[in-house]
């Protein structure tokens, strides 16, 4: 029988080999993709879920010999569920954003002048951004994210984890506290939905149906500007309703939405399943 002390070392022991690794393997990769590539946001995106990947594949097998399917991301039929759910959450709030300032007068949607759509282009980037939401959510709410989950509970896990989450993306362009503030929410929003559903596709669906959607609309995401569809939204207020450059996830708007975002997720009817390192609950 392990005693406190040593599930503690253990513990230990595994987040750091989980946190070095994943660093080591982003580091290498970003550097090696961007050599390849040229560009710098292909290259970071794809070193995060290639990292993300690697880390947590390995560590379930040296230390639970478990497969990576077991974090949470066996496709079931609750998968499914969980999954559709995130994007029709996430998409919506991001609609919510844009449409409450389009209707409020605090902005209007463009047709951007001589701009031209590239079908093949946007497909290209939507699938980076699934790519970019899956490797975020495995990186922060993977292996080391549930251990500390079965370990401290919701509480001392979800919180300093959410500030971890926001301060990876401290670097961002045009970043501000308002905007670093809503990261430090989306990351306690994404890091309960883990928690309520089980499974990584309820915060992967949130993440992917929000990214989807400003890109869409011409605004910029995270500080990125992509200009995928000729269309921009021109706003007519300031940086607090709008994010500036950074976008609307550094605005008020966002602020608002996030709190009726996790009332909805609280809310919603999602499968919980079972993940390897928590087990499974019963709903209340």
């Amino acid at each position: 029988m392990t005693s406190s002390g040593e599930r503690a070392l253990q513990v230990a022991v595994r987040l750091t080999v989980y946190v070095v690794l994943s660093y080591a393997a982003l580091r290498i990769s970003g550097i090696v993709l961007y050599w390849f590539s040229g560009n710098l946001l292909v290259a970071s995106t794809l070193a995060v879920l290639g990292a993300a990947s690697l880390a947590n594949a390995l560590l379930m097998r040296i230390y639970e010999r478990a497969s990576l399917p077991e974090l949470g991301l066996a496709w079931t039929a609750a998968s499914k569920r969980n999954l559709m759910l995130g994007v029709a959450g996430g998409a919506g709030a991001a609609l919510l954003v844009l449409g409450a300032a389009i209707v409020c007068g605090l902005a209007e949607l463009r047709a951007v002048a001589g701009a031209q759509t590239s079908w093949p282009t946007v497909a290209f980037m939507l699938m980076l951004l699934v790519a970019g939401a899956a490797g975020e959510e495995m990186l922060f709410h993977g292996y080391g994210f549930q251990l500390l989950l079965g370990t401290l509970g919701p509480y001392a896990t979800i919180l300093p984890v959410s500030v971890l989450f926001a301060l990876a993306h401290s670097g961002n362009l045009n970043i501000t506290w308002l905007a670093l503030a809503n990261t430090f929410g989306w990351g306690v929003l994404l890091g309960y939905s883990f928690w309520r559903s089980r499974d990584l596709w309820l915060p992967i669906g949130l993440h992917v149906g929000w990214n989807w959607v400003l890109p869409l609309a011409g605004v910029p995401l995270s500080g990125f500007t992509m200009n995928l569809t000729g269309y921009t939204v021109r706003w007519d207020s300031g940086a607090l309703w709008s994010g500036g450059d950074y976008g609307p996830e550094g605005s008020l708007l966002t602020s608002a939405v996030l709190l009726g975002l996790a009332v909805g997720v609280s809310r919603a009817p999602v499968k919980q399943q079972q993940a390897l390192l928590l087990g499974s609950r019963e709903e209340a």
